[in-house]
């Protein structure tokens, strides 16, 4: 099999299995962490079909890290629909922008170092994504609980943007990256079984 054929079948493959889970998860968690898992696996999709720059990648998750800080603010504090308002359209403008950079006629290489660092590391957020929404989902974290894990995962976006921003990310970059999310996905396994 060609390698073009396969990135295709690889591609369709992850796209229909975002699908199924954005389903799953969409009649029992909560819309925002929907949209952060569907935006994620958008971005993983540009980077492994060449949309994306792992540059472009670098300010999206830029724009993926202020999401999580407002989303984890408004769970720390008093939600308010002022407050979610705010997250839907910062949602629709980071939406927006994702669109808008998988489309700007730019080609990158997927197969890249860089690009499969990039996507490594996108492949992850949505992993933590999803134990938070089935978290969520379960009852086994309280509000409190998830919007502390949203700035944990505000602090690996902000990593993953600062790596990336030069169009490059190293082998010592990426170390740090996946020192954060483990220390993360550590913190949801925690936060999942003290419920």
């Amino acid at each position: 099999m060609n390698v073009r054929k396969s990135l295709l079948l690889s591609a369709l493959g992850v796209a229909l299995g975002g699908m199924f889970a954005a389903q799953a998860f969409a009649q029992s968690a909560p819309s925002e962490t929907v949209r952060d898992i569907n935006q994620q696996q958008r971005i993983e999709n540009g980077l492994k079909r060449g949309q994306l720059t792992t540059q472009e990648a670098s300010r999206l998750e830029k724009g993926e890290a202020t999401i999580d800080r407002m989303q984890a603010h408004a769970d720390r504090t008093r939600d308010t629909a002022a407050q979610r308002a705010r997250i839907a359209r910062a949602q629709n403008e980071e939406s927006a922008n994702i669109e808008r950079l998988k489309h700007n006629g730019r080609v990158a290489n997927p197969a890249s170092v860089s690009s499969e660092r990039m996507q490594a590391d996108v492949q992850r957020n949505v992993a933590q994504e999803k134990h938070i929404a089935q978290g969520q989902a379960a009852g086994t974290l309280n509000t409190r609980q998830v919007g502390s894990l949203e700035q944990g995962q505000a602090h690996v976006d902000a990593a993953e943007a600062h790596a990336g921003k030069h169009g490059h990310v190293s082998a010592g970059e990426q170390a740090g990256i996946e020192h954060r999310e483990n220390r993360q996905r550590q913190r949801i396994r925690e936060d999942k079984t003290q419920g």
